[in-house]
């Protein structure tokens, strides 16, 4: 019997130092397996090169329950896989009832798999709680005038006088992009608002 922990951030910004001081009271250093990866993509290296050395009898350490999947689906399959298909006992640290070695029989196997959905959907729950509050910070954000992505880049003071520069052929358009400090991309959209606005006048 081996025993293994699985740490798990969702993005390579995040400190995977909490999950790290739980398991290494367990779990050997060199036999921790360590996945930041983005939540969008959910690509885990680290956990696929684990499951493939797992053996019947091996022990696995996991901080918490959703370090297995991102939705309820994908941690109950994941539990299956562990439990059921390769045999391995599984220790969620933060929930002592998830504990596989203790409980054996069919009334220990019923109560961890009844605790475990309810955690899944528990947690699958939270996270979608917490994109939802998102989402509503973000429009609320928007109605209040409150602008997201980069900031708008603005033309210089004499704009107007390097257009007419420019549009007599005084200047070539990579001088007036130089010293506008715009791309120019962003050139032909400001050229654009500034002709829509002395249309107006």
């Amino acid at each position: 019997m081996k025993t293994y922990g699985y740490i798990r951030v969702s993005s390579v910004d995040q400190n995977e130092d909490r999950q790290l001081l739980a398991l290494s009271a367990f779990v050997a250093q060199t036999s921790l397996f360590v996945d930041k990866q983005s939540g969008k993509d959910f690509e885990r290296p680290a956990y696929n090169r684990l499951v493939s050395m797992l053996t019947n009898g091996d022990l696995l350490y996991v901080h918490s329950i959703d370090r297995l999947g991102r939705n309820y689906e994908e941690i109950l399959n994941q539990w299956r896989i562990l439990t059921k298909e390769i045999g391995v006992d599984v220790v969620v640290i933060d929930m002592p009832l998830l504990d596989t070695r203790s409980g054996k029989d069919l009334m220990g196997t019923f109560i961890a798999d009844l605790v475990l959905q309810i955690l899944s959907f528990v947690a699958q729950n939270e996270r979608e709680s917490i994109r939802k509050r998102q989402a509503e910070g973000i429009a609320a954000a928007k109605a209040r005038g409150v602008r997201f992505g980069r900031p708008i880049k603005k033309p210089p003071e004499n704009f107007s006088d390097l257009v007419k520069l420019w549009e007599r052929g005084s200047i070539p358009l990579a001088t007036i992009i130089e010293q506008s400090g715009l791309k120019e991309a962003t050139f032909y959209r400001r050229l654009r608002e500034f002709r829509a606005m002395k249309e107006k006048r």
